[in-house]
């Protein structure tokens, strides 16, 4: 049987501040866990999510080192280009910081970036409509 990915696990320096991020993307977080070290979530099409503060990380890898750059990102699928440019308004009137405003990519989506708490790109998308509809 394939090894399937199952989980994107985050490290973050202030997890209160990551999971209220997070929340305005639309993660159904429970309020509950923004004192705790570890939080995961699963997400309606089935993935995991965690958040993993720094000190717990250093807790079982004492050599862990903060990465510079981005190595992997994360995308959100909105349900319409609407939908992606009210969504980075909200999240940037809430005070966290855009990366890259919306615009329509050539590849064929309405696509921004923002920058959660830590400075990971978190990119918003959706499928602009086809010429033909």
């Amino acid at each position: 049987m394939p090894v399937l990915p199952d989980m994107v696990g985050l490290t973050v320096r202030d997890m209160a501040a990551s999971l209220r991020f997070y929340r305005l993307l639309g993660l159904d977080i429970p309020a509950r866990t923004e004192g705790e070290a570890y939080v995961e979530v699963i997400t309606p099409n089935g993935y995991r999510i965690s958040w993993n503060t720094v000190e717990m990380v250093k807790g079982f890898d004492p050599d862990w080192q903060e990465p510079v750059g981005q190595r992997i990102g994360l995308a959100f699928k909105c349900d319409s280009p609407a939908e992606v440019d009210a969504l980075y308004e909200r999240v940037v009137a809430a005070g966290y910081r855009g990366h890259q405003a919306p615009w329509d990519a050539f590849w064929g989506q309405r696509y921004a970036v923002l920058l959660d708490p830590d400075g990971s790109k978190v990119d918003l998308f959706a499928p602009l409509p086809t010429a033909d509809h």
